[in-house]
């Protein structure tokens, strides 16, 4: 755990010049219900996205499977052209199904396809860092991985990271090429990366937390409460601010439609945790661990 008083609010990837805000913003929930279609109101879109960089955001997570391609669509059409220093991390490796199911798509055409399609909707001539979408666990990576290596050296991928990914994959991975950041599922409850994160924070390598507010079953917590209050902030903003302080590696795009559900989560990166707050906190993992074992 980073002591409090050295909590950076920045990062820079290793081997770039690229240095983000920690928090960051994730567009998945711009697209309509179960990421399929449009929004339901595009200006409010627009306005999200336009918002985020009022505030500094300079890190925007998507994908051209969101939507698909409507999500990098309103990305280009609200904040076109870029300001200066903003980075749009997109993934490949699924693509979507006319049934809204989700696919994996990672033969060498499928992969280089989808990065062009990003190019296309974002209206880019190179990508700042494709991040690879991995569906299993126990599949060794090195085709893919180095269909991306090979695009990267075509001038068309700047940096390269993975997503849903276990140890030994990043660790082979590594033995590939040079890797920007990974992004797997990380909050307070879901702490089974603890490892991976230190040994990523050691190498310089940033990692990026989906669901950081529990995903689909938002966290619950009265340990998280109990903090909340003290503080007077929302659960939502201390689990936020929790895992800023929990690495300095630690990205955040935590993802809404709404302009004031964007500002209260950017609030939480002013939250600072003492000591004794963070010792709470760490219980909640704890706990779920502990579950999980006697399952």
């Amino acid at each position: 755990m980073t002591p409090q008083h050295q909590r950076s609010d920045t990062f820079t990837l290793p081997n770039s010049t690229i240095t983000l805000n920690r928090m960051g913003y994730g567009a998945m929930q711009l697209a309509g219900p179960h990421v399929w279609g449009p929004p339901r109101d595009e200006a409010a879109a627009l306005a999200v996205l336009r918002e985020a960089i009022a505030s500094g955001v300079n890190h925007i997570d998507t994908s051209d499977f969101y939507g698909p391609h409507l999500t990098n669509q309103l990305i280009r059409k609200a904040l076109a052209p870029y300001p200066d220093g903003l980075v749009i991390v997109t993934k490949i490796g699924f693509l979507r199904g006319d049934d809204q199911s989700w696919f994996p798509a990672a033969s060498p055409q499928q992969l280089t396809d989808a990065v062009h399609d990003n190019l296309r909707n974002l209206g880019l001539d190179v990508l700042d860092v494709v991040n690879l979408r991995i569906g299993s666990p126990d599949t060794s990576i090195e085709a893919p991985l180095t269909v991306l290596t090979d695009l990267k050296q075509q001038g068309l991928i700047r940096h390269i990271g993975l997503s849903n990914v276990s140890a030994a994959q990043v660790q082979e991975g590594r033995t590939i090429t040079d890797l920007v950041c990974v992004q797997n599922e990380y909050n307070l409850a879901h702490r089974h990366d603890d490892a991976l994160i230190d040994e990523l924070a050691t190498a310089g390598i940033a990692y990026v937390p989906f669901f950081p507010l529990g995903g689909f079953s938002p966290l619950q917590s009265s340990a998280l409460e109990r903090v909340a209050a003290g503080l007077n902030a929302t659960p939502m903003q201390v689990a936020l601010a929790w895992l800023l302080h929990r690495s300095p590696n630690i990205l955040l795009i935590p993802g809404t439609s709404s302009v004031d559900h964007l500002r209260e989560n950017l609030q939480a990166a002013a939250l600072r945790l003492s000591p004794q707050e963070v010792a709470e906190l760490d219980t909640i993992g704890s706990v779920n661990r502990e579950a999980e074992k006697t399952a």
